[in-house]
This record gives structure tokens, C-alpha cells and sequence, in this order.
């Protein structure tokens, strides 16, 4: 079964991390993406910019609205998602806690209702 780890923290402003910290944090993402991947249960990883560069895209009545920013405004964001292919939520859970943004924010695990996989819709 298909998860989504949504990875939700409060977003540092620009140098707010020490170089040495940030280092740091990329060398625990890069080793857990690699342990998902020797896994055989990674799909896709994405860490997303900030959400000051986020464009929002509505289309009411007919009527395109394209805006700067994110839509809704709130403390933590999405920074980033993880889907993994695990036999069921127990196993979701326990790659979600060993998650290196599990230590500063919070993991949202998700399981997917349907994914497009191989050019067709799967349940």
C-alpha cells in the first residue's frame, strides 16, 4: 500500500540554521532516503523550496486566478514528501519515526486512496 510522509515543520527564515547544522540535516535526509531506497519501498522524495515561492492556481467560474504565495496561511508548512509502497500502516509509521524531520516537526502519514502507477489509476 502506497503512503504519503508529509513532512510539516515551522519554516527557518534564511540563515536562521547554522551552516554546520544544515549540513548536518541533509546528511540524515540523504541517509534516509538512502535506507528507503535499499528498502525497495521508495517511490518519490521531494523536499519543496519555500513556501514563498509557492504559486497558487484556482479556476472559479471559469475564471483563471493565478497568486503569489501559499493559499492558506499557517505556523507550520509542508517542506517535503516521502512516498513509500509498505505492506500496511505499522510499517508506515515505523519509517515515518525514524524520519529526520520527526525530531522538529511533525510527520503526517497518509495513505493513498488512489495512485497513478505504470500509466493507470490503482486502488
Amino acid at each position: 500500500m502506497r503512503y504519503t510522509l508529509m513532512l510539516n515543520h515551522v519554516e527557518p527564515a534564511p540563515g536562521e540554521i547554522p551552516e554546520d547544522e544544515l549540513a548536518s540535516f541533509q546528511a540524515a535526509f540523504d541517509a534516509y532516503a538512502k535506507d528507503l531506497e535499499a528498502a525497495g519501498v521508495l517511490r518519490a522524495a521531494e523536499i519543496l523550496s519555500s513556501s514563498e515561492l509557492t504559486t497558487t492556481v484556482t479556476v472559479r467560474d471559469g475564471a483563471l486566478k493565478v497568486q503569489d504565495g501559499p493559499f492558506a496561511e499557517a505556523k507550520e508548512m509542508v517542506g517535503g514528501i516521502f512516498v513509500i509502497d509498505v505492506p500496511d500502516l505499522d510499517a508506515a509509521l515505523a519509517w515515518a519515526e525514524r524520519c529526520p524531520a520527526a525530531q522538529y516537526g511533525v510527520i503526517e502519514v497518509r495513505p493513498a486512496a488512489i495512485a497513478f502507477v505504470d500509466g493507470e489509476w490503482r486502488m
